[in-house]
C-alpha cells in the first residue's frame, strides 16, 4: 500500500525517485521502504492521522493532496481469524477506532461479531497492530 494520497500506481512509480523525504517527513513511523525502494506503508508500526507531512516533504509531487479527496480508496477489511468469530471475546479493534467505524453487534449464544461500517472508516489502519490475530487488513 502506498503512501496517503499517491498519485495512480503508473504515474506514482514514474514520479516517485525514492528519496525517502517522505519516510523521514512521517510522524508515526508508518512509511518504510518496500519493494524497489518505494515507499509502502506498515500499519504493524502505526497509524495515519493523515497530518499530510509526506505530502509537504515530497518534492517530485508523486504524493499529491486534493482537497475533499480521502487518502486512500481502500477500507478496513476483518477476515476469519477475528476472535468474536471463534467465539471468543474480543473487542481490541473497536477500542482503537477513532472513527467508530467498528461497533460490536450482540448475538444470542455468542461474542458480539464486529461490523465495519465503510462509510465511518478512514483507513487509518489504528485497528491492525492492536488486533492479537492480525485479522485486519486494508483492501479495496
Amino acid at each position: 500500500m502506498r503512501p496517503p494520497w499517491a498519485l495512480p500506481e503508473a504515474k506514482f512509480i514514474d514520479a516517485c525517485t525514492r528519496c525517502n523525504d517522505c519516510l523521514k517527513a512521517c510522524p508515526t513511523g508508518i512509511l518504510i521502504a518496500g519493494d524497489g525502494g518505494f515507499p509502502s506503508v506498515d500499519f504493524q508500526r502505526g497509524e495515519c492521522t493523515f497530518c499530510a507531512d509526506c505530502v509537504t516533504a515530497c518534492q517530485p509531487k508523486a504524493l499529491l493532496r486534493v482537497e475533499g479527496q480521502d487518502a486512500w480508496s481502500s477500507k478496513a477489511v476483518i477476515g476469519d481469524a477475528c476472535l468474536p468469530r471463534r467465539g471468543v471475546e474480543c473487542r481490541v479493534c473497536g477500542d482503537f477506532c477513532d472513527a467508530r467505524a467498528i461497533r460490536f453487534v450482540p448475538r444470542l449464544g455468542g461474542s458480539p461479531l464486529p461490523e465495519l461500517d465503510p462509510e465511518k472508516c478512514t483507513a487509518c489502519g489504528a485497528c491492525i497492530a492492536p488486533c492479537p490475530t492480525r485479522a485486519i487488513r486494508i483492501a479495496l
